[in-house]
């Protein structure tokens, strides 16, 4: 037998208010959504964005309230197949990387003792207030150096190494038992096999939350990759999305901005969509804010 709780003004008012809060948070995706699905005859500057859904012409003529020419176009602009595979290839092959180095740094850190080891965490408590703007210059410089420019590894190097992930990692290996790692050594169990058996599998939800982090923010990385990428095939998702940049004499063309904008960010939605109830119990179980 079910029992109900009968709910109170405080709950319903709670509940109203998060829907208020989301339909905020959405606003600026659906008027992405309708300001690509808008005719580019009925630009901005000549009325809002909903109006134009009824408008008609000086002949007197009903205008269609949507079309799909702001996609057709975007894709006749950029290569958009080598750019997605690009942005693939930077996203992935930076995460496989940073889950090498974040697991083999968040142990050292946990469970290590060596000299200058606190020091070295400060150091990386200090990365994380660092602008990454101000190493542009130095990381041009050596990637230039190392023969590297215009590749997908040029705009892969700088984010090998996470102070994120380290300090993420060496939370959640810290709140694994010393006594199942004291356990492992006593069966003949070395480093590789105590990390891969023991804290591995218990920091699962700490990984995949920083693995969510690393995919969603590399996704929409721009200046990086802009300075350090030249030819098209190279180029991600967000550099290429810079073409769509145009000009008429009408005025900016949002609508084909907004239709390659969605067109970018649709992966992750899709994604997040697909997997929401593991995002969600990925974070809440890794206690990460």
């Amino acid at each position: 037998m079910q029992i109900y709780r009968r709910r109170n003004g405080w709950s319903i008012a709670a509940d109203a208010l998060t829907v208020l809060i989301s339909v905020i948070w959405l606003l600026p995706l659906i008027a992405s959504v309708f300001m690509s699905l808008r005719p580019a005859s009925r630009p901005l500057s000549q009325d809002t964005l909903l109006w134009a859904l009824t408008a008609a012409d000086e002949r007197g003529i009903f205008l269609p309230w949507f079309t799909l020419e702001n996609y057709e176009r975007a894709l006749l602009i950029a290569p958009w197949g080598s750019h997605y595979l690009s942005s693939i290839i930077f996203v992935v092959g930076t995460l496989v990387v940073q889950w090498f180095t974040v697991t083999f740094a968040g142990y050292a850190f946990a469970r290590m003792r060596f000299v200058g080891r606190d020091l070295l965490l400060y150091l990386i408590l200090l990365q994380l207030m660092i602008p990454a703007g101000v190493l542009l210059v130095q990381n041009f410089a050596t990637i230039r150096q190392l023969g590297l420019y215009d590749t997908h590894i040029a705009m892969m190097i700088p984010y090998w190494a996470s102070a994120f992930g380290t300090l993420l990692m060496r939370q959640a290996f810290r709140e694994v038992p010393i006594e199942l790692e004291e356990a492992a050594r006593i069966d003949g169990a070395n480093l590789f096999q105590i990390l891969w058996r023991v804290y591995i599998p218990l920091s699962i939800p700490s990984l995949l939350a920083f693995s969510i982090v690393s995919v969603s923010s590399h996704w929409n990385e721009l200046l990086w990759p802009l300075i350090i990428t030249r030819s098209p095939e190279v180029r991600p998702l967000t550099v290429g999305l810079n073409q769509l940049f145009t000009t008429s004499d009408t005025g900016a063309a949002y609508g084909l901005l907004m239709a390659g904008t969605l067109m970018v960010i649709s992966p992750l939605i899709v994604l997040f969509v697909l997997f929401q109830k593991q995002f969600i119990n990925s974070f809440a179980s890794s206690g990460l804010k």
